[in-house]
């Protein structure tokens, strides 16, 4: 599995995001455009850009390749079936995995307010107590939480407290990667082979 993060935008400017949207195949140019903020277009523009750079390092792939989507709106690569990837994005990162394998992997900003409302609807009380010692264990067990989630491209349904506790051991595989300087923390989740 290759890991890969951009996560410096400070030399991306307006003329730097036209002229990507410019080398765009036609169908992610679309995507882009359809995204009203100037940081969604950058990110949908990046995340594709970082993936593409992915794509060529782990597998020898230079074409730009088509996404198709799953039932519950996880990407595929339509011309290689076999190679499977994620993308995250963040305010202050973007993460692309790439393997032979199903993946998940999510970014999270750490420089954000965690509201109780949200660890009490997420958070079982293990994990309560861990996050109360450190407040960056709220993002750790969070990127895993999405990460695993995205690994089977089910979407956020269901009960979040105990996803991680029901998760077999045996053949899920969890990778978090702590960023703190930059301001971000991300996990992977993998299948065992």
């Amino acid at each position: 599995m290759g890991i890969y993060i951009l996560d410096n935008f400070c030399d991306y400017t307006t003329q730097t995001l036209e002229d990507d949207m410019a080398r765009l195949p036609k169908w992610r140019l679309e995507q882009a455009q359809k995204h009203k903020t100037t940081t969604g277009r950058r990110n949908c523009i990046l995340s594709y850009q970082l993936l593409c750079q992915a794509l060529e390092r782990e597998f020898g792939i230079t074409v730009h390749p088509t996404f198709t989507i799953g039932t519950h709106g996880k990407p595929s690569l339509a011309e290689f079936p076999d190679i499977h990837f994620n993308i995250s994005h963040c305010a202050t990162a973007i993460a692309c995995a790439v393997s032979a394998h199903p993946v998940g992997i999510d970014v999270e900003s750490t420089n954000r307010e965690i509201s109780q409302h949200l660890v009490e609807y997420v958070m079982n009380e293990e994990e309560r107590k861990a996050i109360l010692n450190d407040r960056f264990d709220f993002f750790r067990i969070w990127t895993r939480k999405e990460a695993f989630v995205k690994l089977h491209g089910t979407g956020l349904q269901g009960h979040l407290h105990d996803i991680l506790t029901a998760a077999d051991p045996e053949s899920i595989e969890f990778h978090t990667e702590d960023h703190i300087r930059q301001g971000y923390i991300l996990s992977t989740a993998t299948q065992r082979i």
